[in-house]
């Protein structure tokens, strides 16, 4: 007789933060949530948190319960993916283990430990990063590698057109993938190959629909994308599931609505993230 196939191991996609640029608390933004970018990835037993905007804090309070080990992936150091940093709990307990990746600093010649180390100093913020007591580890990684942060995850990296640089991600565990596509700017009439390579066939692609591709002209260089883009990018690449992100701070939850509806017909079953999203891949 025949052994029963393996049930497939947990892998979780939870968001804590889901807004771009810069934090949006207020009565207009309390069903999708005003907090930056954080997402929390569980492969198995092994915990990927991608960013630390301000919704890393409240991911730090829920996490400071017991011992705590993580990767934490930056897709690069803009403030408004950095700035829950200082603030993420778990880092002050000497029980807990984390090691920290970003692989957009490399072709700048700076150093992961060095930017986050500046943030946490006078004039800027009262307390350095050497009373962090868990003493977290800094990768510095080139963008385009392949990690292997345990020994049943994969995750690809990918170097995106942004600004000083941002790092799109595939995670790739027990038979199933994730990918993240954040600041990222694309050309009107074109497909990133780079970014079609990285969301190949993935079961959830979360990518950056900070503007319209009516408003995008007026916002040419500023490094992100559309909504739409992420459609057109979604179904060339075979995408499961696309998931709009890095929310415009001036879109409120009605125009939040409005995009979900507008995106639920262009390609049904894909979602506008919202803070306290569960996925399960």
């Amino acid at each position: 007789m025949a052994d029963a196939p393996a049930s497939p191991q947990p892998f979780t996609v939870t968001f804590w933060g889901v807004r771009g640029t810069v934090a949006t608390p207020g009565p207009q933004t309390v069903r999708y949530g005003g907090n930056t970018a954080c997402i929390e990835v569980n492969c198995g037993t092994e915990r990927l948190i991608f960013d630390l905007g301000t919704g890393a804090r409240r991911l730090g309070k829920a996490l400071a319960v017991g011992r705590c080990e993580a990767h934490l992936f930056l897709t690069h150091t803009h403030l408004d993916h950095i700035v829950g940093f200082p603030f993420f709990k778990p880092l002050y307990d000497p029980q807990n283990r984390f090691q920290l990746w970003a692989g957009h600093l490399h072709s700048q010649h700076l150093d992961l430990h060095a930017v986050l180390s500046t943030l946490m100093k006078q004039p800027l913020f009262p307390i350095p990063l050497g009373l962090m007591h868990s003493k977290p580890s800094f990768q510095n990684f080139r963008a385009g590698e392949v990690l292997t942060p345990a020994p049943e995850v994969v995750v690809r990296t990918a170097l995106l057109n942004h600004p000083g640089g941002s790092t799109g991600y595939r995670v790739e565990f027990d038979g199933r993938t994730f990918a993240l596509v954040t600041d990222v700017e694309h050309q009107p009439g074109t497909l990133d190959p780079t970014v079609l390579e990285l969301i190949q066939d993935a079961d959830v692609v979360v990518y950056d629909c900070t503007y319209t591709d009516a408003c995008f002209p007026d916002y040419v260089g500023w490094g992100h994308s559309t909504w739409q883009q992420g459609v057109r990018l979604a179904d060339q690449a075979g995408v499961g599931q696309l998931v709009a992100f890095h929310h415009d701070p001036d879109s409120d939850d009605t125009k939040l609505d409005a995009i979900s509806r507008d995106l639920e017909a262009a390609r049904p079953g894909s979602l506008v993230a919202a803070e306290g999203l569960v996925l399960t891949l």
